[in-house]
């Protein structure tokens, strides 16, 4: 039977994050700039546990691992740390974007079932980057999980047995298209989704796709919605979809309906690619956005705080809520006096001023101001 918007309300008792931990390079022009923890668990932690949503982190790594995590991941006896090489380049192509080209070079090995914790989950998030979920290891999270929320780069990402480049192969020729009616949400990114088939998928579970610098659409049996954007200027895309997908979940833990909490996933996305590599959350910001989710909750009304299900409707004061949270970012960024302005002229504002999110004090890299730079696919159009 499909899930539908009549799902159980989620809960902050605790989640299931699976999902490895890599080693991340990243190349510009054939100049390494920056080496750093990688993984879209490494990502979606950073956002939970920034609202102290509590979780279980099943990870793998080698015994090379080089990074200290606030989760202790598994160490494999038998393989390295999964590494990624992300290539970038500063020639454009003909539609304006530098190309990212992602490389698998090393492989830990993949998450059993077995690794998994014999207990019961409010939720769970597929995370996997580099082949480690397996069909059976998502089918046991749904098994132990209420809700389990996927990433589609877990299940359809392929590797070159050569110099092993990302590639995409369609969902149903993955191995897992036979889960989909167990899964709440699919998360994909505008490139992944012709590999997915909207408007297959949604007849069995809803679907988010992130558009890079235009938001996110959420797609549902029934009905479709677009969510705005965060203007901000990029120096990296990396782990982007895995912050939206932190906030998303966030969102939804607390209480927000489905459009608010996929605003607080575009909110935290736009953070991210401020930043090189893994980001960090200014713990003031952090503070001010609970404080503006705890008053958006009270602003609910009774039909919109409906018990026992997802709410896919637009809430009043959805607006409001996108120019509160801009504002939140924004005040950290220049002097309190002169971030004294109407909130509803947020987005034009800050597209104007080019804001920059908060750095974590690496390297920087500047790609291009972009939300999302396109890795490039050599797998044919599905």
């Amino acid at each position: 039977m499909a899930r539908d918007e009549h799902e159980p309300e989620l809960s902050p008792r605790g989640g299931l994050v699976v999902g490895n931990y890599c080693h991340d390079i990243l190349i510009r022009d054939d100049v390494i700039v920056a080496e750093c923890l990688g993984g879209a668990a490494s990502f979606v932690s950073e956002v939970l546990d920034g609202f102290s949503i509590p979780c279980h982190y099943v990870s793998k790594v080698g015994s090379d691992f080089a990074y200290s995590v606030s989760h202790c991941p598994i160490t494999s006896s038998s393989s390295k740390t999964t590494l990624f090489h992300a290539h970038f380049s500063s020639v454009p192509d003909a539609t304006g974007h530098q190309d990212r080209i992602l490389k698998r070079i090393n492989a830990c090995e993949p998450i059993s079932q077995f690794d998994l914790p014999d207990l019961k989950f409010d939720f769970g998030m597929a995370v996997g980057v580099g082949g480690e979920i397996l069909p059976e290891t998502l089918e046991r999270m749904l098994d132990i999980c209420s809700v389990v929320f996927v990433d589609i780069q877990a299940l359809i990402r392929v590797f070159d047995t050569v110099d092993g480049r990302v590639k995409l192969v369609g969902l149903k020729e993955s191995g897992f298209f036979h889960l989909l009616p167990r899964i709440a949400f699919l998360k994909a990114s505008a490139e992944e989704a012709p590999y997915v088939d909207v408007e297959e998928a949604r007849k069995w579970c809803s679907v988010v796709v992130t558009n890079g610098k235009d938001g996110c659409t959420v797609y549902w049996k029934d009905g479709e919605l677009q969510i705005g954007p965060f203007p901000t200027a990029q120096l990296d895309p990396t782990g982007a979809g895995d912050s939206f997908l932190g906030g998303f979940v966030a969102g939804l833990v607390q209480g927000l309906a489905v459009p608010d909490s996929a605003l607080l996933g575009n909110f935290f996305g736009s953070l991210t690619v401020g930043q090189l590599g893994l980001p960090t959350f200014d713990s003031r910001l952090l503070q001010r956005v609970k404080d503006e989710l705890q008053r958006r909750k009270t602003q609910y009304s009774c039909h919109e705080r409906r018990e026992g299900s997802f709410n896919f409707s637009k809430p009043i004061g959805h607006e409001q809520f996108h120019s509160s949270l801009g504002a939140s970012k924004l005040l950290l960024n220049c002097p309190l006096q002169e971030c004294q302005w109407d909130m509803q002229n947020y987005p034009s504002r800050a597209a104007d001023q080019g804001i920059h999110s908060l750095y974590n004090g690496h390297q920087k890299l500047l790609v291009n101001p972009a939300y999302e730079e396109p890795m490039e696919s050599v797998q044919g159009t599905p």
